[in-house]
């Protein structure tokens, strides 16, 4: 299965955050949606939809550690993963399992030429393999 299919499967809705709002907001999000990371974009209305980095619960829970209630004042651009792991919608679903292993990520954005068209999840694997387990 390619990813574009299991994006047609569970939708293609977006969520995001951007770099100069504090990381309370963009942990509010995370919280409210119940979800794990949230893409992070720039804030420069010239660069559009440029994705600059990923913000995890993972990357909360670091800077919490390490800077207490303090970390929810800083922008989400000084707590974000920088560098991007993404996936094309042609990619075969066991090709994101690898990248997501290797690189210890659970979501991944997936970018069609330059546009942001999804994310993928580890939780979509769960799903799909719950589905064929009943299937």
């Amino acid at each position: 299965m390619k990813v574009a299919e299991l994006l047609r499967k569970k939708g293609t809705r977006i969520l995001t955050a951007r770099m100069d709002e504090p990381v309370e907001t963009a942990a509010r999000l995370l919280s409210k949606e119940n979800v794990g990371a949230l893409v992070v974009k720039d804030s420069v209305g010239t660069e559009g939809d440029t994705i600059v980095g990923m913000f995890s619960e993972r990357d909360l829970l670091h800077a919490v550690v390490e800077h207490g209630a303090a970390a929810l004042k800083k922008p989400v651009s000084a707590l974000m993963s920088r560098k991007v792991i993404s996936c094309h919608p042609n990619d075969d679903l066991k090709i994101v399992l690898e990248l997501m292993d290797r690189h210890y990520v659970r979501h991944l954005p997936v970018i069609d030429g330059t546009t942001l068209i999804g994310v993928v999840s580890i939780r979509d694997f769960i799903a799909l393999r719950l589905e064929e387990l009943a299937g």
